[in-house]
């Protein structure tokens, strides 16, 4: 079949290399972002002659209009702390869930997957090879639970990590506007950057190290030591449905409680200070935007991971013991972190935001800079660490596979996502018709906002549903089940990228909200609106990612136990089978209608509570007093 140019030791240099260049990339990130000081300064200490970016002298708008008052900074300070608290808060709280969860379903794991062979420690022939001999089922059982518990950890540290930067960076991108939108755009994508190059660069590191560590067990038994390693896309999934689904109830029924009682029956406006609900609504936009989509994107990103694995450890590159060949997927993900670092350059360094028309483009630009880069990268990659030939397992035959035909597999998969990008672009941002048809329908009352919202809402995902259908039918084309993994590893590639986009737009909103409640000027609250205005459509886009990317993993997911279980062949025609697809196919409507429901419930007590301040603090509608 041939051998690769790149050698192991190549591969075990430039894997943990890459994911260190992404951790430091992120802390000098943090620490360009904490130069902004939550302090007063006095107007001595600044010079209005000294010239920075955008084109903006250094001194305030409330200089121009006499209003220095240091009062406002700390202001934004005590606002900042209030976030930062409640979602630590929230987050310490849903954690404590999680953590009960995470030991039984560990438990569940080693008691199961134990019990295969009765629990027992001999050796047992190989899957693959019925004349080796393999690691006991006992052992797969344990190291696939500390395989697990990783994943579940490394998921719960990315979205936590995540949520404190952007409640670290929200009241400076607030005081930043006040010297230009640029300035307050590189802090606020600054801020996004951190999180996404940690999430990418954890997940990659802890997931290499558990593969080397496991290794020194496992030597030659291939199959054992990659099916023990599934279990860390399982954890990393687990905890996702916990972070998205519990930070965004919480989010959403904030969102309702402050603008029904607020906005509708009190007539204040949004984000306002005399709203209770409003710190709530903010600290919601972290726990669930940022936190949530951090914990979603890692578990696909882990799981398409685990699900090429899986398929390659019974393929050529896992009897042959190829390792380079057999951790191409993190290879992928490794240049990926290269690729959006220099990505990331271009919005905060190469190019400067001068007017508020330039943030979006700028955005849109992130998604075409880092697809096309990282096109290169790929083709790089596979042509120096794939083999030109090499056999791939597909349904209990070795289908020979081109190295050509695999980079097309991550190609397809990663311009599928760019495609959905723009697609959810279109549909959700202001500048489009689709957005305005919407808007202009308010005109004749809620119930045609309603019927045109839904519309849209469903016209939205024709064209995403093909760009994955084509990416699938390639994909499996080329490379079977493994191409599909790695099509969804493509789409994920620019992970830290997205996320950057992604969590952009919570801290602009969060920004807005700290400008209106400390009392600025109506000048920053429309350049920090600008911001949040292109920060909702970004938001959309990463959910767009998150959706695509699932889509192929769970295809992928299918693949690698079809592979691993050698079932050659599914008959949709067989009774068990057809009733599965149905019950699988209600599954999302009941999950959506007990979430629906939650929100309806926390948002019920919400708007109680906010009512209930309204009416029994003396006060507080006139602004001398303060909410909880």
């Amino acid at each position: 079949m041939g051998s690769a140019l790149l050698p192991d030791l190549g591969t075990e240099i430039f894997i943990p290399v890459c994911a260190v260049i992404g951790i430091a990339f992120a802390l000098f990130q943090w620490v360009l972002v904490s130069q902004v000081k939550l302090s007063p300064v006095s107007p001595s200490s600044g010079s209005r002659d000294s010239p920075n970016k955008n084109g903006y002298n250094d001194y305030l708008i409330e200089e121009e209009e006499g209003l220095n008052d240091h009062n406002v900074v700390l202001k934004c300070a005590e606002i900042q702390n209030a976030i930062s608290e409640g979602a630590t808060s929230f987050l310490f709280t849903e954690y404590k869930y999680v953590g009960i969860f995470m030991v039984g379903f560990a438990a569940l794991i080693f008691v199961f997957l134990g019990s295969v062979e009765g629990f027992s420690t001999k050796p047992q022939p190989c899957s693959y090879d019925s004349q080796r001999t393999c690691k006991p089922a006992l052992a797969t059982a344990a190291f696939s639970t500390i395989s697990f518990l990783l994943g579940a950890v490394t998921s719960v540290v990315s979205g936590f990590l995540g949520m404190k930067i952007a409640t670290y960076a929200n009241a400076r991108t607030t005081l930043e506007a006040r010297k230009g939108v640029g300035k307050a755009f590189i802090v606020a994508f600054r801020s996004g950057a951190v999180m996404g190059f940690l999430l990418a660069a954890n997940g990659l590191v802890v997931l290499f190290i558990t593969i080397n560590v496991f290794k020194i067990y496992y030597g030659e038994d291939w199959g054992g030591l990659f099916e023990s390693i599934t279990g860390y896309g399982l954890g990393g999934s687990s905890m996702a449905l916990f972070g998205r689904v519990g930070g965004g109830i919480y989010t959403k029924a904030a969102d309702v409680g402050a603008d029904l009682v607020g906005k509708v029956e009190r007539n204040i406006p949004e984000d306002d200070p005399r709203n209770p609900a409003v710190i709530a609504d903010n600290v919601g936009d972290n726990v669930g935007d940022i936190a949530g989509m951090g914990s979603d994107l890692f578990g696909s990103y882990a799981e398409a991971s685990c699900a090429a694995l899986v398929v390659a450890s019974i393929s050529s590159f896992g009897i042959d013991h190829d390792f380079t060949g057999m951790l191409y997927p993190l290879l992928i993900s490794s240049m990926g972190i290269v690729v959006c670092l220099i990505t990331t350059l271009f919005a905060t360094d190469f190019f400067e935001i001068k007017e508020v028309t330039e943030i979006e483009p700028a955005l849109k630009k992130q998604l075409i800079i880092s697809t096309v880069l990282m096109t290169v990268g790929i083709a790089i990659i596979t042509f120096i660490s794939v083999p030109a030939t090499f056999t791939i397992f597909n349904f209990g035959t070795q289908k020979v596979v081109h190295n050509w035909q695999l980079f097309l597999c991550v190609s397809v998969g990663l311009w599928a996502g760019l495609i959905i990008g723009f697609v959810t672009e279109y549909y959700t941002s202001n500048a489009y018709s689709p957005v305005q048809d919407v808007a202009d329908s308010c005109r004749t009352g809620a119930a045609t906002n309603v019927i045109f919202g839904l519309a849209l809402g469903y016209k939205s995902v024709i064209i995403p549903i093909f760009a994955i259908a084509v990416s699938i039918y390639v994909s499996f084309s080329f490379a079977a089940m493994y191409g599909v993994a790695v099509a969804a590893l493509g789409m994920l590639s620019t992970i830290a990228t997205g996320l950057a986009i992604d969590a952009y737009g919570p801290i602009s909103d969060n920004a807005g909200g700290i400008a209106e409640m400390a009392g600025m000027s109506h000048r920053v609250r429309e350049r920090t609106d600008a911001l949040d205005a292109a920060g909702n459509t970004t938001a959309a886009i990463g959910k767009g990612f998150a959706i695509g990317s699932a889509a192929l993993v769970s295809l992928a997911l299918f693949g690698a136990f079809v592979s691993r279980a050698s079932i050659s062949k599914v008959d949709v025609l067989t009774p068990k089978v057809f009733i599965g697809l149905i019950v699988g196919a209600m599954l999302p409507y009941w999950f959506s209608a007990m979430t629906m429901k939650s929100v309806g419930s926390a948002a019920l007590k919400m708007v109680e509570e906010v009512r209930r301040q309204f009416n029994t603090i003396p006060g507080l509608m006139e602004g001398t007093a303060k909410p909880d």
